[in-house]
């Protein structure tokens, strides 16, 4: 049985979700193709965003950072139960990533230690790397504000979660606080 809450979040997801499929199908006629940035895994290894992590994948990402005390921990905790309904499919058929604001602090063995303490199974990967391959990413996924000085603050994150399916080309955003049976919703969606 749905909230008045979880129907209200629904239903914003699915608008936001509609916008960006809508926006995906429009920029296909421009270069829609991810950067290949190196990035580091908390788990040490290297690895190119593009080729390594999203191609021919379905993907759900979000941008936190180790350090965050507003959003990041409950969005987290939240990703966690998605985790947890996804079950063997985690790391196998949907891959969870979640891309460090703050690469200057966020090291591989920084955020080993955040996903240790968050209780992270198989199947997510923190990432961090080089500030401008971060930013880059940051504006390519659609992890931004359109007010400079609001973008800036990066205590003010979206708290939204890109979902993808690269071999579809079917990309679209949910709210990180939606429950998970709702997220869950929108990656089966892309899901064809």
């Amino acid at each position: 049985m749905n909230t008045r809450r979880e129907l209200l979040l629904g239903l914003g997801a699915l608008g936001i979700g509609a916008l960006g499929l809508y926006g995906a199908r429009d920029a296909r006629a421009a270069d829609t193709r991810l950067p290949n940035s190196l990035l580091q895994t908390h788990e040490g290894r290297t690895v190119r965003f593009y080729d390594d992590l999203v191609r021919g994948k379905l993907v759900v990402i979000n941008m936190m950072y180790a350090a965050c005390t507003g959003i990041c921990p409950t969005a987290t905790a939240n990703l966690r139960k998605v985790q947890q309904l996804l079950g063997g499919r985690a790391g196998r058929d949907v891959f969870l990533y979640s891309l460090s604001l703050q690469p200057q602090l966020d090291s591989p063995q920084v955020l080993r230690e955040y996903a240790r303490q968050q209780r992270i199974g198989p199947g997510w990967l923190f990432l961090t790397g080089a500030p401008e391959a971060v930013e880059q990413l940051r504006y390519r996924l659609g992890f931004f504000d359109t007010d400079p000085a609001v973008d800036a603050d990066k205590n003010s994150h979206t708290g939204m979660l890109r979902i993808g399916n690269d071999a579809y080309r079917r990309w679209t955003m949910a709210p990180a606080l939606a429950s998970p049976r709702q997220i869950m919703g929108t990656i089966d969606h892309v899901d064809i």
